[in-house]
C-alpha cells in the first residue's frame, strides 16, 4: 500500500491560533515548499531532509502530521474496515507501544472518544489477524502516535512524524503556576527580532521560559536538541543516515552565549529556584544571569531588549493591585530604561491600558485559551 503522504510529499504541520503566519515563515525557511496556511495549521511538501530538519529545528510549531488515508466516512463500521486495510505492521511492530487522538466535527461520527476507540482496535485486530498477538497502547510516552481527524464526514488518519507535542523541548524540570508556553515564548523572541547585539532580560522570569527560548535562539540549539524519538523514524522510507547528516549539520552550527548576554529577575525566589534548575538542562546554561530581585529595586536597564510576560490575575488579589502594579512598572521602564526597547506579553489585554506608555505595535498571540497581545514599547 502506498500511504497518501507518499503519492505527494504534502504534510500538515499543527500551530497555535493566531501563529499561522509565523509557522509559515518559519516552515519556508527550514526548505519546506507550497505552503499552505489555513485555520491552526499549514500545509506543506518537504523532502525527507527538510521533513528531519522541521522536527528537529522549528520553535513555533507544534507537530508535523503525514497522512496515511484520506477517505469518506459516514459511520464507525466503515471507519473500522478502512482502517482494518492499512498495513500497520509495515509502520511499526509488536514491540513498540502506540497511542490515538481524535478530532471530529460536522460529521455523523459525533465522539471523538468512541472514534478512537474504533481505531484502536482497527490496528489491534489488523495485528492479530497477521500474528495472533497485539501491540500495547500507552497514553503517555507511547513510542508511536497516531491522530484522526474527521470533518464534514471525510477522514483522514495520520502518522505523527514528531512523536508528540514539539513544544514540550525538554528542559523544563520545573514550573511555577501559569506558565508560558515554549512555542509562545519563541514566537516573541522571533518578534523581538533580538540578535544578540543588545542584552536581553526579563524583570519577571518566572520559570524561565523566555530566558530559555532566547538562548535556545542565539546559540542556534534546536528545539529537539533533548527530545529522544521522533516519530518519523517509524516511516517505512526512513532514512538514518540522512537523518544523523541533518543533526550533524544542525550541531555544526551551535554557538557558545556570551556571560551576561541573557539575564533576568523575579521577585519570588521559588520561580528563580525553578528557573535555575531549568537553565541548568540546557548546554552552558549556568551562563545566563538570574537575581531574586524585585523589578523595582532593579538598577537601570539602559539600552536593553526587554521581555517579559507580567502577572495577569492569579498572582494579584484584587484588579486594585493588578492595576497599581502596572502602572509601577510602567514607570520603571519609562524612567530606568532609556534607549531600551521592551516587549511585553498581556495574556489579559485590559492591563494594556494600565501600563500609561504609548505602544509601537500591538500583535494579538494566544496563550492557550488567553486571547493575549504582545506589545512593543520604545523607550526613548
Amino acid at each position: 500500500m502506498t500511504f497518501t503522504y507518499q503519492k505527494n510529499h504534502r504534510f500538515f504541520a499543527q500551530v497555535a491560533d493566531g501563529m499561522e503566519d509565523l509557522g509559515r515563515e518559519e516552515l519556508i525557511s527550514l526548505g519546506a515548499q507550497e505552503v499552505k496556511p489555513t485555520y491552526r495549521g499549514i500545509y506543506f511538501s518537504a523532502d525527507q531532509g527538510a521533513l528531519y530538519r522541521i522536527n528537529y529545528t522549528a520553535r513555533i510549531i507544534t507537530r508535523v502530521l503525514a497522512p496515511l488515508l484520506s477517505f469518506d466516512c459516514h459511520s464507525t463500521k466503515y471507519l473500522y474496515k478502512t482502517a482494518l486495510t492499512i498495513p500497520w505492521s509495515e509502520i511499526f511492530s509488536l514491540d513498540n507501544t502506540f497511542v490515538i487522538s481524535a478530532n471530529v466535527s460536522n460529521s455523523k461520527i459525533r465522539h471523538s472518544q468512541y472514534a478512537t476507540l474504533v481505531l484502536k482496535d482497527a490496528v489491534v485486530d489488523s495485528f492479530r489477524q497477521a500474528t495472533g498477538s497485539r501491540p500495547d497502547v500507552a497514553r503517555i510516552d507511547a513510542d508511536i502516535c497516531f491522530n484522526l481527524h474527521i470533518s464534514n464526514n471525510k477522514a483522514t488518519i495520520y502518522l505523527d512524524t514528531s512523536g508528540g507535542s514539539l513544544h514540550r523541548r525538554g528542559y523544563r524540570r520545573a514550573s511555577v503556576d501559569a506558565p508560558m508556553q515554549e512555542t509562545l515564548a519563541a514566537a516573541i523572541i522571533h518578534m523581538s527580532e533580538w540578535d544578540g547585539c543588545t542584552p536581553l532580560y526579563d524583570p519577571m522570569c518566572g520559570s524561565g521560559t523566555l530566558l530559555c527560548e532566547a538562548y535556545m535562539h542565539y546559540c542556534n540549539i534546536p528545539s529537539g536538541y533533548f527530545r529522544k524519538n521522533f516519530g518519523f523514524t517509524f516511516m517505512p522510507e526512513y532514512d538514518q543516515s540522512l537523518w544523523k547528516s541533518v543533526k550533524k549539520e544542525e550541531g555544526s552550527r551551535i554557538k557558545p552565549l556570551p556571560k551576561g548576554l541573557i539575564s533576568g529577575s523575579d521577585a519570588s525566589s521559588v520561580s528563580i529556584s525553578a528557573a535555575q534548575m531549568n537553565m541548568e538542562e540546557l548546554p552552558n546554561g549556568r551562563t545566563i544571569v538570574l537575581k531574586h530581585q524585585r523589578f523595582e529595586d532593579l538598577g537601570n536597564l539602559e539600552n536593553t531588549t526587554i521581555v517579559c510576560n507580567p502577572p495577569y490575575g492569579h498572582r494579584m488579589k484584587t484588579k486594585k493591585d493588578i492595576g497599581s502594579f502596572m502602572k509601577a512598572f510602567g514607570n520603571f521602564l519609562k524612567q530606568r530604561c532609556t534607549g531600551s526597547v521592551a516587549y511585553i506579553y498581556f495574556g489579559n489585554r485590559e492591563l494594556i491600558k494600565e501600563i500609561g506608555l504609548r505602544s509601537t505595535w500591538k500583535k494579538p498571540l494566544k496563550n492557550g485559551q488567553l486571547d493575549g497581545r504582545l506589545v512593543k514599547y520604545e523607550l526613548f
